[in-house]
């Protein structure tokens, strides 16, 4: 699963390498973002990509009230058409989660767990394969909220986890956010382990505590 990840990069750099303009300040940065707070992510409007704030933590639109835990943090790629909660989502509306690296966590002696923290070998913000969906509180209010798709580990990562975020390459950026993409194959095959070599790994112990203003 993927339940921590890292945005520190300066918003000028993030507009940058996604193509995209006039980004809401109003996400979460820094080293621990966590389910349940806001985070930037990109989709799709009017024929080109549009930054947008979600709530980490997917609710299907169908549900009356909030799941324990406050909503889906992970989708399992496997099984996207099978599960009701995440199929419509993943035939419409899909997102791009801008991340600078994220957490898996290793089990040491005597229960204790020490984090590892995995980023692309290039330094730069990249994408995670997110689903997104508007939600109706029972008061009426519209929160839109998002998962993170997650796949089978590299070879990097699977000392540490057999499960990891699956990061969109971003030359499909545009066809994985864009809703009237239909060909499932096309997109189920970027539901895969990013290449190890690609990636590198260090070590993270005390971990996270830093935050910063997103500017």
């Amino acid at each position: 699963m993927c339940g921590r990840y890292v945005l520190l990069s300066d918003l000028s750099k993030i507009e940058r390498a996604f193509e995209i303009q006039e980004t809401p300040s109003s996400f979460s940065c820094g080293n621990n973002i966590s389910p349940g707070e806001k985070v930037l992510a990109v989709t799709w409007e009017e024929g080109k990509k549009k930054p947008v704030i979600l709530r980490w933590g997917f609710v299907p639109a169908w549900s009356k009230d909030l799941p324990r835990g406050g909503g889906f943090i992970n989708a399992r790629a496997e099984t996207l058409t099978e599960k009701a909660s995440f199929r419509q989502a993943f035939y419409h509306r899909r997102c791009l989660i801008v991340a600078d690296g994220f957490y898996e966590w290793e089990k040491i002696e005597r229960g204790r767990k020490k984090p590892w923290f995995f980023h692309l070998r290039t330094g730069k913000p990249f994408a995670l394969a997110g689903l997104y969906e508007t939600w109706l509180t029972p008061r009426g209010e519209a929160v839109d909220t998002c998962t993170i798709v997650t796949t089978r580990a590299n070879e990097l990562i699977s000392p540490i986890h057999d499960r990891m975020p699956v990061i969109i390459p971003r030359a499909a950026y545009d066809f994985w956010i864009d809703p009237m993409y239909r060909d499932t194959g096309s997109l189920e095959a970027l539901l895969k382990p990013y290449p190890a070599g690609e990636m590198m790994a260090r070590s993270e112990f005390p971990v996270l505590g830093i935050f910063k203003a997103c500017s």
